[in-house]
């Protein structure tokens, strides 16, 4: 994986650094339709909240489109929801349009709303040769067991199925989830990732040292053509000290 590091102190300066670097690229963005992927996680709740604070009418959120790269198996109202996280925050609090904001429909049946939303993406999304959605900016998070999106070392042949989204399952509660596959993850055309805490450090180094068990960890093979971040916080960079 090629891929530019930047680090900062601390869970709140990543977030307030990569709120700021998504609007200036926003900025940059010319086409009426920018499709953006949010995550889960403890930083993208801070992004949330900054967002919604202090840049709510600096973004033209018409032009938006948002999309989840994975979802928990429960309503919206579950506050283990992606969705339902992101809607108090920060859709609750902005100007954007019902019709931009493409969950992933919890409740349903898994298999049923990975087809549904694999096809609600390439309605919504540019498609690539192979007919793959191509979303503008993929924002995704890594676990300590280098899990990305919701795509796990036991399931890691999620990286290659044929499908735009399948069901994962959690390793330790058995949680169903939809998840983007690895070929739709790989075909965005920028990714960012946004990872926290000395627990990510020593799965860090063996990703970017390419040692120990790197190619076990879903998020070492996610490859883009486009350019690839990552923005940490100096606990999660640890490794190379």
């Amino acid at each position: 994986m090629q891929a530019d590091k930047k680090i900062f102190a601390d869970n709140p300066a990543v977030a307030q650094a990569f709120a700021e670097d998504f609007v200036a690229w926003l900025e940059t963005q010319s086409q009426p339709k920018v499709t953006v992927s949010l995550s889960g996680g403890s930083t993208p709740t801070l992004l949330f909240e900054i967002l919604a604070k202090q840049f709510a009418d600096k973004i033209d959120w018409s032009r938006v489109h948002l999309f989840w790269g994975d979802e928990r198996c429960v309503p919206p109202e579950d506050p283990q929801s992606n969705y339902g996280v992101c809607k108090s925050l920060l859709l609750d609090h902005v100007s954007i349009p019902e019709s931009n904001v493409h969950r992933v429909i919890g409740e349903s049946d898994p298999e049923a709303e990975a087809v549904r939303y694999g096809d609600e993406m390439k309605a919504h999304c540019e498609l690539n040769a192979d007919g793959l959605p191509m979303l503008d900016l993929l924002i995704l998070g890594m676990g300590g067991d280098g899990h990305t999106a919701s795509i796990f070392p036991h399931q890691i042949e999620l990286l290659k199925s044929d499908a735009i989204c399948a069901v994962a399952t959690h390793p330790e509660s058995g949680q169903k989830r939809v998840s983007m596959t690895g070929p739709v993850l790989c075909a965005a055309k920028k990714i960012d990732f946004l990872v926290t805490g000395a627990g990510k450090a020593s799965v860090l180094g063996e990703i970017f040292g390419k040692t120990g068990d790197w190619e076990t960890y879903p998020t070492s093979l996610i490859e883009s053509k486009g350019p690839i971040a990552f923005y940490l916080d100096e606990a999660a960079a640890s490794f190379g000290k």
